[in-house]
This record gives structure tokens, C-alpha cells and sequence, in this order.
């Protein structure tokens, strides 16, 4: 099955970069490319796309606002060339984040995240026993890293610091790739930029946790969340 997709940028020599990268994707149909969010709002609404790759810094509505208006928003790949918005942007569950100029390759990999998110759930596999580690690599070397050792994970510019019992390493991955990748019953994000182990928590004393001597702030968006699934009322 296709993955149908709409391009949204105002400037036309990135809307033609974008259409010759999905060119070489034959899983990928462009259903449009418009140069405004008000024209892609309307083919979205008539054609519903899977996928949208999405400048940030528009005229009229920039593409942040633009996916605020969305109530069902399709899976997003921001493409700008400011790397400012990146927190904001994973804070909408954007599925990925290209800086311009991007290669054929960093496309490739955004839209691999993509295909992965609208697989069916369902699917029926065979049963494997859940691993407690996993392998990342940083700085030329590849690191097996063991999810209880780890303390907390903090967004790092387009990257991620990790603190381990063992000390810091900063993996070539996203905060978001991170948070997906960790397992869901030991960790939970609290914060636009940090993501903890709850088996790690020494206390709570007002918008912070203390992990040992380390200070983890609560965020305001986060916290009912936070404290419910502590159980904490």
C-alpha cells in the first residue's frame, strides 16, 4: 500500500526537492504540493493524506500554528531550516525533524519513522521475550545499554543526553526516537525535555524530582499525567 502524502512549503525550490527525494520512493504518492497551509488545509480535508512534509516559517500561518488547527492531524515531518522549533515541534508528536539542507539519506530515515508509525498494530507475530537492553551508538562506539541502568534522558539540541549509573552518553538519536524506543512500564516523560526512570525517583518536592543529587523539573503540560501514573492523586 501507497503512503500518501501532501508537501507544504512556501518557497518552490523545496517543494521541488521534496517531490524529486519521493520520486526515488516508490511506496510514496505526492498527492499535492502547496505552497501555504490554507490551501494544504483544503487537501487534507478532501484527500487525506498519511503523511505531511511541512515548512515551519510560512506567511499567513506558519506551520507550527498550522498543525494546532488540525484536529486529527496526519503523521508530520517538519522541514525548516531552523532548528529552534524542535522542541515545540516533538512536543505536537512530530514524527520527525529535517534542518534544511537535508540529504536523500536523512529523508529516507524520516520517512522509514513514518511507514513504521502506520503499520497495523495487529499485526501477529511471534511471540519473543521482551529484552531489557538495547544497543546505541555514540562517538564512534556502540554501547549496550541496559534500561535499568539508566537514571534519566534529556533532549540535547536535535540529539539526546543520556545519564546512566555508569555515566553520560549522547547517542545518535532523537528524544523522540528515544522515548519510543524505551520501554513504557519503567519510563515516563515529565518534562518537553526529560524522560525518566520511575524506578530512579528518591523524591518529589513541588515541580521537581530528585534522582540522587539531580534535580528533574515537572513540566506544567506534564504533570497531571505524570502524578496519575504514579498513582499519586
Amino acid at each position: 500500500m501507497k503512503m500518501k502524502c501532501l508537501i507544504v512549503d512556501d518557497e518552490p525550490i523545496a517543494r521541488k526537492i521534496l517531490e524529486n527525494y519521493c520520486a526515488f520512493l516508490p511506496e510514496i504518492e505526492v498527492l499535492a504540493s502547496c505552497s501555504n497551509a490554507l490551501e494544504a488545509k483544503r487537501v487534507i480535508q478532501n484527500k487525506l493524506p498519511d503523511l505531511i512534509f511541512l515548512d515551519i516559517n510560512m506567511p499567513v500561518l506558519d506551520g507550527l500554528s498550522f498543525m494546532k488547527t488540525l484536529a486529527k492531524p496526519p503523521l508530520v515531518v517538519f522541514t525548516t531550516a531552523y532548528k529552534e522549533f524542535a522542541h515545540e515541534a516533538f512536543d505536537l508528536a512530530a514524527c520527525d525533524y529535517l534542518l534544511k539542507p537535508f540529504s536523500l539519506e536523512r529523508f529516507i530515515i524520516a520517512v522509514d519513522k513514518a511507514r513504521e508509525k502506520l503499520e497495523p498494530k495487529n499485526k501477529v507475530t511471534e511471540a519473543v521475550p521482551a529484552e531489557n537492553f538495547t544497543y546505541l551508538k555514540s562517538e564512534g562506539k556502540i554501547y549496550k545499554i541496559n534500561f535499568e541502568e539508566i537514571l534519566f534522558a534529556e533532549a540535547w539540541g536535535n540529539s539526546v543526553k543520556i545519564v546512566t549509573n555508569n555515566g553520560v552518553i549522547k547517542p545518535a538519536i532523537t528524544f523522540t526516537a528515544l522515548e519510543e524506543l524505551l520501554p513504557k512500564p519503567l519510563f515516563i516523560r515529565l518534562h518537553r525535555s526529560f524522560i525518566i526512570n520511575k524506578n530512579k525517583i528518591g523524591h518529589i518536592e513541588g515541580n521537581r524530582v530528585f534522582i540522587g543529587s539531580t534535580e528533574v523539573p515537572i513540566g506544567a503540560n506534564y504533570k497531571e499525567h505524570f502524578f496519575r501514573e504514579l498513582g499519586i492523586k
